[in-house]
């Protein structure tokens, strides 16, 4: 039996679950989330709990059960608490800032880069060398967070580029004369 499948998820207050045969919508205060699942998925709800079984023992299906499990669980920290993605800029002249709810980044190219903010994703800069990308989605804020970090991936050289926060680049040593 899966160790992450088999936990229930517990439903916070102000949390509703919509169960459709391959279709789960949850609803909260930040929000609403609608995922598909596999229709073999079996998901229930009863005392203020959503457990998720699967039918046999198969490879797909003990797959899918974690899987599952874990995409549900997302979708109930989503509405609630919603996600957080955090990335420094390093390097001279890189910085962001805000126009309007989009991202326009200087980042030593001969033009501004500017990242449009997708439904349900809002960007902060408190700085002109941090961008805190925050939304509901875990899988929307990890997506926009890697097509920002992609625009200028950090170098192992200098280390300037964009990084996660806390990420850790290894330097290399360059030419020696």
């Amino acid at each position: 039996m899966s160790r992450i499948g088999k936990n229930p998820i517990p439903i916070p207050d102000g949390v509703s679950f919509k169960i459709a045969p391959e279709l789960v919508t949850v609803t909260g205060p930040k929000g609403e989330l609608s995922e598909r699942v596999d229709r073999d998925m079996k998901i229930e709800e009863k005392d203020g709990q959503v457990t998720v079984s699967r039918p046999s023992d198969r490879g797909q299906h003990r797959a899918l059960h974690g899987l599952t499990r874990t995409l549900l669980a997302n979708m109930v920290e989503g509405v609630t608490n919603g996600f957080e993605k955090r990335l420094e800029i390093q390097g001279v002249g890189y910085r962001a800032a805000l126009k309007g709810k989009n991202l326009e980044l200087a980042l030593g190219y001969s033009h501004p880069v500017f990242i449009d903010a997708p439904e349900g994703i809002e960007f902060e800069v408190p700085q002109p060398t941090n961008v805190i990308i925050r939304g509901n989605s875990k899988q929307a804020v990890g997506q926009i967070a890697a097509v920002i970090r992609k625009k200028r991936p950090p170098e192992p050289y200098k280390g300037k580029g964009i990084r996660y926060e806390g990420e850790y680049v290894a330097r290399k040593v360059g030419k020696r004369a």
